[in-house]
């Protein structure tokens, strides 16, 4: 199909105390579970895009490059112009041209959606989200928990059990 990752992952990129776990959890546990565990590629940014490259530009093509795009749901992200373009991208891609299917994952309790951006409050409608829940933070994480067999049922079938 042309396509290069699985998924491609947006996350606030703002850096404060509640941002730490996102990183972490982009940067860490989802590569460990997704990639290492499972056998799916990530484009995640500041890791798959490289200093120098125009970010707009390079956003733009790994986006249609994945099969999927990610996206974590947070206060921070929902209310953050810096964070707005690669978005407004991603949900451009997959309801204009319905070229990539979007997974939401709901990591804090966004309450009411009335702050959301129109196009992704229609995907949320559409679909729902996966919600994260603290307590998956205390035990070793398992391809195996709820959370990642949900979000393993919205990838491509390339997984493998571990």
């Amino acid at each position: 199909d042309g396509k290069i990752y699985d998924a491609y992952v947006i996350y606030p990129q703002t850096h404060t105390s509640e941002a730490n776990f996102v990183e972490y959890f982009v940067y860490q546990i989802m590569p460990d579970i997704l990639e290492n565990k499972c056998g799916y590629k990530l484009c995640i940014y500041g890791r798959d895009i490289y200093p120098g490259e125009d970010a707009a530009s390079a956003m733009e093509k790994r986006m249609q490059k994945s099969r999927r795009l990610i996206i974590l749901l947070t206060h921070q992200l929902i209310n953050s112009k810096e964070d707005a373009y690669d978005q407004h991208i991603a949900l451009y891609n997959a309801l204009i041209l319905n070229d990539t299917k979007v997974i939401l994952l709901e990591m804090e309790a966004i309450g009411t959606y009335g702050e959301l951006q129109e196009s992704l409050g229609f995907i949320i409608k559409q679909q729902g989200t996966i919600k994260w829940k603290e307590e998956e933070t205390v035990r070793p994480q398992s391809p195996n928990s709820k959370f990642w067999k949900q979000v393993r049922y919205h990838m491509p079938p390339t997984c493998r059990s571990s």
